[in-house]
């Protein structure tokens, strides 16, 4: 099954402010009917970064079979992460950049990492705030969670 997964994340005072993401996840059935699922949950205390991370996380782990995915997102953070290998780098120098610095959020990388593992995914970046529907939607659904009442701890922070 070919799925599009479309995400975003917000954070309100970068670093560690209440933030966000949004998820919608798209497939057409063997019928040829578009399905739309949406996803989104706020954290009182993250970053952008962990959001856009928890975004990808989300979608990937409500599939149910092994799945094409493409993932669209906004955040060259994520994107560029797979389509420039610097995961690969990084998990081959124990996630380390350089001697001394470690890869930040390294928690949601090994979970997207094991989130990604049944399936076949391809990442996708579009500009954000451009008039992209999915993306503007899952931009609302961001900062709607964001700005929500019922916000998570996140133990990553």
């Amino acid at each position: 099954m070919n799925v599009t997964i479309y995400t975003d994340g917000s954070a309100r005072g970068n670093p560690n402010g209440p933030g966000g993401y949004g998820t919608v996840i798209e497939y057409v059935d063997p019928k040829g009917t578009l399905h739309t699922r949406e996803y989104s949950g706020g954290y009182k205390k993250t970053t952008n970064n962990r959001m856009e991370l928890m975004g990808v996380i989300t979608g990937l782990e409500a599939l149910n079979r092994p799945c094409a995915v493409e993932v669209v997102s906004d955040s060259k953070y994520v994107t560029d992460a797979f389509n420039e290998h610097w995961v690969d780098t990084w998990a081959r120098e124990n996630w380390r950049r350089g001697k001394k610095n470690e890869v930040k959020n390294i928690d949601l990388w090994l979970r997207l990492l094991k989130a990604m593992e049944p399936h076949q995914v391809r990442f996708t970046w579009v500009k954000g705030h451009a008039g992209h529907p999915q993306n503007e939607r899952c931009d609302h659904l961001a900062t709607s969670a964001a700005d929500g009442s019922d916000l998570l701890d996140d133990e990553g922070v």
